[in-house]
């Protein structure tokens, strides 16, 4: 997979508004997981929360640069949050070569006929539909009941995108696998989720504030999946030619205040079941502050904060579709190669 080209999405000037299509879908529950962590009501709140602040939301959006190189008719955008995706696709394509004498190419918007963009939280799906992207792609917003169930006919799309929107998901097992039968055969679903050790700074040092203020742990950073895990639950949901990968993107802040205002703004606070109500107590925030410098500070004064990113691309089963060779038929021994042999050559 190539580097990863992290940018911040600055607001453009606004122009004039230009209608987009806007549908509210009601979804049947087919069945409650058997085991929740999140509150998916606090989640909706939190989005909605983070979403009226539009300026202060819009300086926390990030987004990974994907490759598409293929036309794909109509797209899903699961979990769109402000539409991010949909905004960096009428960007010019960052595989272009500024150097080359050939023509700047075209942003990635042309390759892409329709996009759908669904959310639980109208007022974030909103929030930039007066911005100019919204005049160079075909875009429609859909607000869903949740992201948990997806309300699409078998064999609807083309493709399924979703960035930093899986890890609040309680069953993800089955949304992966309703995602496999809303995609058409031979079709990719591309995404993006945080995972792993994401946040382990905060995580220990909040968990050691609250022994010693408190006597006790309560949990404030949300669990994550792994990504040993991800492969499995693709492949489990029915998808081929799986790739996963993981990147650790490092943030430095001035303080942990200012971490979590950046946490709340992107609408990511802790929305655990069970969790305690109200906000954290100011002397464990002050010991939190110091535990946290103490532990993991930077020797400029600053504070690192870890991102685990865990990218997934996996293919709905298709005709035609490449395969695995058969278990044994390889020609060449891995193990020659990485112990320096090379590649032997039989006579």
């Amino acid at each position: 997979m190539k580097p990863m080209s992290l940018r911040p999405i600055l607001p453009r000037p606004a122009i004039r508004r230009r209608a987009t299509t806007s549908r509210n879908y009601a979804a049947q529950t087919p069945g409650v997981p058997t085991f929740q962590v999140f509150n998916r009501n606090t989640k909706y709140l939190q989005k909605e929360r983070a979403a009226s602040d539009v300026e202060g939301s819009r300086k926390v959006d990030y987004l990974k640069d994907e490759d598409i190189s293929r036309h794909f008719p109509h797209v899903l955008d699961l979990g769109a949050n402000a539409c991010n995706i949909a905004r960096i696709l009428t960007l010019p394509d960052p595989d272009s070569d500024p150097d080359s004498s050939k023509p700047a190419s075209s942003s990635l918007s042309t390759r892409i006929s329709n996009l759908t963009a669904a959310d639980s939280s109208s007022t974030l799906l909103h929030r930039d539909v007066d911005l100019p992207f919204n005049n160079l792609l075909q875009l429609n917003r859909d607000i869903l009941q949740d992201e948990e169930f997806l309300p699409y006919e078998e064999n609807t799309f083309d493709a399924v995108l979703s960035s930093l929107s899986l890890h609040w998901i309680n069953d993800l097992p089955s949304v992966l696998a309703q995602v496999n039968r809303i995609l058409k055969p031979d079709a990719p679903f591309i995404a993006a989720m945080f995972g792993g050790d994401t946040l382990f700074e905060l995580r220990t040092s909040l968990q050691l504030a609250d022994l010693d203020r408190r006597g006790g742990v309560s949990p404030h950073v949300s669990p994550l999946a792994d990504v040993r895990d991800v492969g499995g639950l693709l492949g489990k949901a029915g998808f081929k030619m799986l790739t996963v990968d993981v990147d650790d993107i490092i943030v430095d802040y001035p303080s942990t205040f200012a971490l979590m205002t950046d946490l709340q703004a992107m609408g990511e606070s802790n929305a655990i079941l069970g969790r305690e109500q109200g906000a954290i107590r100011r002397d464990v925030l002050l010991a939190n502050e110091g535990i946290y410098r103490e532990l993991h500070g930077n020797k400029d004064g600053t504070l690192p904060a870890t991102f685990r990113m865990i990218y997934m691309i996996g293919w709905k089963e298709g005709n035609g579709q490449a395969e695995p060779l058969p278990r044994g038929s390889g020609m060449v021994s891995i193990k020659d190669i990485l112990e320096g042999g090379g590649i032997k050559e039989e006579n």
